[in-house]
Formats: structure tokens, sequence, C-alpha cells
């Protein structure tokens, strides 16, 4: 499963995705990353939760970014939620190869059974019709 909270830069989407992240972690039966751009919210996150700061892995393009996150879940046979903050930015994502890689992730999901929570800078009217259903909040 995905879920996406979308809305203009400034909206307030990392707070929601920090809230909902806590939340999710207090009944989590398996592991869950947050990957970021950087360690600013290291503190906000519960200490349950890994951070990964993508930065720190020379990631440059759509395809590695994939690609690490099919390592994070090779390496954790027990992860259950990723949460991706700033998705665009640290997936190397603009709007003509948004559904592209979405579906990639997509498939991820259902062949490992780990959900994906994406906050993207983009408001719900510009994603794609076949997406706008995974939209849980839209600021």
């Amino acid at each position: 499963m995905i879920q996406i909270i979308s809305g203009e830069k400034g909206k307030g989407k990392t707070k929601i995705l920090i809230e909902k992240v806590n939340t999710e972690v207090r009944a989590a039966k398996g592991s869950i990353v947050y990957l970021d751009k950087s360690n600013k919210h290291m503190y906000e996150l519960s200490n349950k939760i890994r951070l990964e700061n993508i930065r720190d892995y020379y990631i440059e393009n759509q395809s590695e970014f994939i690609g690490f996150i099919c390592g994070i879940i090779s390496g954790d046979h027990d992860l259950q939620a990723v949460y991706l903050d700033s998705f665009l930015k640290i997936a190397y994502v603009n709007e003509n190869d948004f559904e592209s890689v979405f579906s990639k992730l997509e498939k991820i999901s259902e062949e490992f059974h780990v959900d994906f929570v994406l906050s993207v800078s983009m408001n719900k009217n510009q994603l794609p019709e076949n997406i706008k259903k995974n939209v849980i909040v839209s600021l």
C-alpha cells in the first residue's frame, strides 16, 4: 500500500508525516524506516524508527533510489513500512516521471508487503489521475 501526503512546499507535510510515523510505531509488529534528505528531524522521531539520510548514500538518480529501497527491504525481512519525506527530491522525480517511479514502488510494496508513505510537494490536482486515490492528506 502506498499513501501520499500532498501539498505545496511549506504547508506542513513533514509535521503530519512525523506524527503519523510516531503513532504507527507504537503498534508496529515490524520495523519502520524514515528516509529524509537530512538528519534535521532526528529528535522528533521515536527512537524505534530507523532514520536514514539519503544523502549519505550518494544516490544520483531514480534507478539508484529504487535500488536503495530494494536494498533496505532485502536487509530487513521484518520491514513493515518506509516513510519518505520530500519524496520528489530524495527519489530524483519530476512531474513527468512520477507515474513510472510510483508504479515501481507499488510493485515493490505488493511483492514484499511493505507500506510506503510519501510526502509529495505537489497539489493533489497536479498528480496523475490514477494516483490521486492514494492521497490521504491534501494541504
